[in-house]
């Protein structure tokens, strides 16, 4: 089985080309929703409930208050990344397991910081959506509550996009509409079988 890492920086449409590959039947391990879960489970707040207490409300963790605890103190993000990055990862390695215990000839793990966290050492290949960054930056301000100052504090902590680009085995470029998105990610697919096949 081949392990795809998928990822780019916000508003690149890295999201959209994951639709494309789950419409494909590739299963996709998305690292943001997992943590979303994570959060909202005993076991979320069990985890951060030692370095973030003011954040645990009602026995999860309350992802508004603890934006607000990472705001007010700029080591904290510090504390409460290696532990989160360590259970989603076990819970990606499950997935790749479950993945090609079921036969499946490719499996994709999203995952927005994949180079920064060192996920790429952990799959066959890597796929960088990338897009200008006028496009990125009128796509991430047009999403509800994005404002300047959000997306320079999220664009600080992602490696920049021609260095992703640099790393990248496979680049997906979506400076055109979603339909040209689409077609351009059923070619990689596509390419990516045939280099399976004998």
């Amino acid at each position: 089985m081949i392990v795809i890492g998928l990822t780019g920086s916000i508003a690149m449409g890295k999201s959209e080309v994951a639709k494309v590959f789950r419409s494909q039947g590739i299963p996709v391990f998305d690292a943001d929703q997992e943590v979303h879960k994570l959060y909202d489970s005993a076991a979320g707040a069990i985890l951060l409930q030692d370095i973030a207490p003011d954040a645990i409300s009602a026995g999860k963790v309350d992802r508004r208050r603890l934006a607000e605890c990472v705001t007010a103190d700029p080591h904290l993000l510090s504390r409460i990344e290696p532990v989160v990055h360590a259970e989603i990862a076990r819970r990606r390695a499950r997935f790749i397991s479950e993945a090609a215990s079921t036969g499946h000839a490719l499996a994709v793990v999203d995952v927005p910081l994949l180079f920064e966290t060192g996920g790429d050492k952990n799959v066959d290949l890597t796929i960088v959506v990338s897009s200008t960054p006028e496009n990125q930056r009128q796509r991430a301000l047009a999403r509800p509550g994005m404002t300047e100052a959000k997306l320079e504090m999220i664009l600080k902590r992602q490696m920049p996009d021609a260095d992703k680009r640099k790393r990248a085995d496979i680049i997906i470029d979506n400076n055109a509409t979603l339909e040209a998105l689409r077609v351009s990610a059923l070619a990689v697919i596509a390419t990516i079988k045939h280099q399976e096949k004998p």
